[in-house]
């Protein structure tokens, strides 16, 4: 009998003139938000951060608290409201915790799947809840009355002048914080600007590097490139093969020789990451030395000194070879 009362009331929600309003509202926003994400030059307007910030500082809490209390009378409105931005706000970076221990790492595509998974999980939920509860008992958003409601929350009649000035710098300090926070959201401060630069083994680990092998033999290494100098940046990478000596009494190399071996350029936008394995063979055995110079301003003439490329480089990584 309970069964086929749950069934009548998920048969009745599912009636689009019955469908909680709140959780359309809902769906349509994370819609939207998904296509300024990804839609071309919408996704690089101020309209993405419009519809992008309730889906990080509202809409996760408000999920998970509309599923936890599916039931008008558990909790107010005003309340209602903090614990959505509150639990929104310890959410999405658990979810980005987890996901940095995932392969899948903190980048925008799993963060826009887990965020959407998430919040359909809740909603689906929440739909299933209210379907147990007597319809003059589930929670709804009285959107008709949202102006009156919210008057009568913060300003009910008869309220003392003093209850009436807090009401006011409530208020105030809500719009505050939400203004500032979609202001950082859109014009965040450059922070430092640099560039990483790194060469990867076999597995793409600081280990593993080919350091003895034959002649002539095909070999290869992982060469990344993160640009986060708030701008697009051509870079430049030449590999060079060297013949080169520790001097303990300089404490410094000392150059014998050198043969250029590559130059190719890399053109990454702001935060972009270059990884990609790089083939390369040493013809020789007077080498010892591979050196990787990356440039990301000023290149150097392809046959210059090994001493000016390397002075004129950005960043610069070598391994320590025996070619046999």
């Amino acid at each position: 009998m309970a069964d086929q009362k749950i069934e009548d009331a998920l048969a009745e929600m599912a009636d689009p003139k019955n469908l909680p309003k709140d959780l359309i509202v809902i769906a349509l926003w994370l819609i939207l938000a998904i296509a300024t994400i990804y839609i071309p030059f919408i996704n690089e307007t101020f309209i993405r951060v419009i519809f992008t910030v309730p889906v990080i500082l509202f809409i996760p809490g408000y999920v998970l608290i509309a599923a936890l209390f599916p039931e008008k009378k558990s909790i107010d409105g005003i309340e209602r409201f903090a614990l959505s931005v509150g639990l929104s706000i310890a959410v999405v970076p658990l979810i980005g915790l987890v996901l940095n221990y995932t392969p899948f790492g903190i980048r925008l595509d799993p963060i826009v799947i887990s965020l959407v998974i998430f919040t359909v999980i809740m909603m689906i939920i929440t739909f299933y809840r209210r379907a147990r509860i007597p319809k003059e008992e589930k929670f709804e958003v009285p959107f008709d009355k949202v102006k009156p409601t919210i008057k009568e929350e913060f300003f009910p009649k008869n309220q003392k002048p003093f209850d009436k000035v807090l009401s006011i710098i409530l208020i105030i300090a809500i719009v505050a914080a939400v203004v500032t926070t979609v202001y950082v959201i859109a014009f965040p401060k450059d922070g430092e600007k640099f560039t990483e630069f790194f060469v990867l083994g076999e597995k793409k680990m600081a280990d593993d590097y080919p350091e003895k092998f034959a002649a002539g033999s095909e070999q290869f290494v992982w060469i990344g490139i993160n640009n986060h100098e708030y701008r697009n940046v051509t870079y430049t990478v030449d590999v060079l093969l060297m013949n080169a000596e520790w001097n303990n009494v300089t404490n410094s190399s000392v150059i014998n020789s050198y043969e250029p071996l590559d130059r190719f350029e890399v053109m990454l936008a702001n935060d972009e990451e270059y990884l990609e394995m790089y083939n390369f063979s040493v013809a020789s055995t007077q080498y010892n030395r591979l050196e990787f110079l990356l440039y990301n301003e000023t290149v150097p003439y392809y046959y210059a000194s090994a001493e000016e490329k390397i002075a004129s480089a950005y960043r610069d990584l070598h391994l320590w070879i025996k070619v046999v």
